[in-house]
């Protein structure tokens, strides 16, 4: 295949892109900021460090939603800038594209990802699309050509997908509106509601990175863990510094993870049986950023009696399989354009 390639995964949290003439891959928050409602004024990284800091006349903006553009005038800003980040000035906008979309999506909203670059100016040779758990499968290192099933689990930052995989296709697939930024929203209520403290969703964040457990036991917490954060008390409005316990972190984002199993459930249930014989053999794969979580493989072992699967970067692993499929022409079929919109 041609070395001017490049692979896209459109995430909700962070965008990345692969370029397959330097092998590199451009991995960035997928965030802008608009200064008073037309200039562009950041992007990326840069954009995310003014994250509920900005002044009311600049407008920081995530485009993605649970999965699909919310946003396309401003998603396909971002794209031309990323990809002048990652190519330079004089980069090459002949190459072939592919973008790795979300299965369980509709059709419109799979072609929105596809004009993203076919009306932006990078002016591509070809663009094609491969559904994300295919790209994860390829990235896990699946052999795409078996007649085995293999479920992949992918927690990202709005939407889990969990999907089954079988001779180089989905069988069954489904999207469910939770993922790494719930957590965050889930953390700031409780450590409202426990210690009377606001705190930002980026707070929230660290928060879940550094206490965070799948499956805490208070027994064996010998020693108290205390994170210490800042905020605003609500009783006085004044600035106030609180420990944030890990048990109360546990308390508030429990009811996450038995929805995330009762999901898994449901779509083992739909799975035939052949395919559900397999998955018990092989097990199933964790990926996506936000199954980085302490214990959550534990549990989910725990939960379905089956073995689980974890990688090394699971938030990598679709651009992974894009770079994989955009490098190897075997992969070639995996590949496809997304129907004509009707509007």
């Amino acid at each position: 295949m041609s070395k001017s390639v490049y692979g896209i995964d459109f995430g909700t949290s962070n965008i990345k892109i692969y370029n397959g003439m330097t092998k590199t891959t451009l991995n960035e928050k997928n965030i802008i900021a608009i200064k008073n409602k037309n200039e562009l004024f950041e992007i990326g990284d840069e954009a995310f460090k003014m994250y509920e800091k900005a002044p009311d006349n600049i407008k920081v903006i995530f485009p993605i939603k649970f999965g699909v553009i919310a946003d396309l005038k401003s998603m396909k800003m971002l794209f031309e800038q990323f990809f002048k980040k990652l190519t330079g000035p004089r980069g090459s906008k002949m190459g072939r594209f592919c973008i790795a979309v979300p299965a369980d999506i509709t059709e419109v909203e799979k072609r929105a990802f596809y004009d993203v670059v076919a009306k932006s100016d990078i002016k591509a040779r070809e663009i094609k699309i491969v559904e994300k758990p295919i790209a994860d499968a390829v990235g896990l290192g699946i052999d795409m050509t078996s007649s085995r099933g293999n479920m992949i689990i992918n927690i990202g930052a709005d939407t889990t997908e969990i999907s089954v995989i079988s001779h180089g296709g989905i069988v069954v697939s489904r999207i469910i509106k939770m993922g790494g930024n719930r957590l965050d929203q889930m953390i700031c209520d409780a450590v409202k509601r426990k210690y009377n403290i606001l705190i930002g969703l980026k707070t929230a964040e660290q928060i879940k990175c550094k206490l965070s457990d799948a499956m805490y036991d208070e027994d064996e917490d010998l020693e108290e863990e205390l994170l210490y954060v800042y905020g605003r008390n609500v009783i006085t409005g004044l600035p106030s510094e609180r420990g944030v316990s890990k048990d109360t972190i546990y308390e508030a984002i429990k009811q996450f993870f038995d929805d995330i199993i009762e999901s898994i459930k449901n779509l083992l249930e739909r799975t035939p049986p052949e395919l559900t014989a397999d998955i018990m053999d092989i097990g199933l794969y964790l990926t996506g950023a936000s199954s980085a979580i302490s214990n959550l493989d534990k549990l989910i072992a725990k939960e379905t009696d089956l073995k689980v699967n974890t990688i090394k970067n699971p938030g990598e692993s679709v651009i992974r399989g894009i770079s994989m499929i955009m490098s190897d022409s075997s992969y070639k079929k995996l590949m496809y354009e997304p129907r004509e919109s009707s509007f």
